[in-house]
């Protein structure tokens, strides 16, 4: 029972963790080296990553996706600890809508002019902040997908993740409270309800007893006596 336990457990906080992991902003410094349009085929696996049809993109198993080619600044997960390494990163660009998860962006069209915009080379580069979500997998072909852009002087100008920082403060904070809460009411509501139930059975489970107890007397007065000669 306790390895079932925390079996659930962990499964619970891998899920947990990686849907932090997936929706939460991360700040990327990047160089654009290019902006296109493709036209995607989607998989049954993939298809969750991307927008729904609600969102204002056309629903459907192919379809064009904007994409953001740049060579970027490498980071660890959330974006807390970056790396003095870089490597080549594609970006989607596709609007949210008012579905999961919840950024609201509906101006993909916008964002991706001013990607062209910044584009640059390496002898001339225009750095950037590319403010996205998501993941990169070049097996399932997942982009994570760019939510907004701001030029920047240098590289070094890495932006901390206040965002990240505060939402987990609160989470921490709104744990803490809950927590607390829950152990005031079960002190005062639950715990006593559990002790009066257990009373009330501890009165029941005698008072069977008794009855259990008279019913056998009765029936021994039924028994015959043994007779006396």
């Amino acid at each position: 029972m306790v390895y079932v336990k925390w079996f659930f457990r962990i499964v619970a906080f891998v899920l947990v963790f990686g849907t932090l992991g997936y929706v939460l902003p991360r700040h990327d410094v990047a160089r654009i080296t290019g902006t296109e349009v493709i036209r995607m085929d989607f998989s049954s696996f993939n298809r969750m990553f991307y927008a729904q049809s609600d969102s204002g993109n056309v629903e459907g198993e192919t379809r064009d996706l904007r994409l953001i080619n740049t060579y970027k600044r490498k980071t660890w997960l959330f974006g807390f600890i970056p790396r003095d390494s870089y490597g080549v990163m594609v970006y989607r660009n596709e609007d949210t809508g008012w579905i999961w998860p919840p950024y609201f962006k509906f101006d993909s069209s916008d964002l991706q002019a001013e990607a062209s915009n910044l584009q640059s080379t390496a002898a001339d580069p225009q750095w950037v902040v590319i403010t996205q979500y998501g993941w990169r997998n070049r097996f399932f072909t997942i982009y994570p997908n760019a939510i907004a852009i701001r030029p920047i002087d240098s590289p070094d100008d890495s932006p901390f993740p206040w965002f990240n920082v505060f939402f987990f403060v609160f989470v921490g904070v709104a744990w803490l409270f809950i927590r607390a809460m829950w152990r005031q009411f079960r002190e005062r509501s639950v715990d006593p309800a559990m002790e009066r139930a257990g009373e009330a059975w501890d009165a029941a489970d005698a008072q069977i007893d008794e009855r259990r107890g008279r019913f056998r007397k009765w029936l021994d007065s039924w028994k015959s006596k043994p007779k006396r000669y």
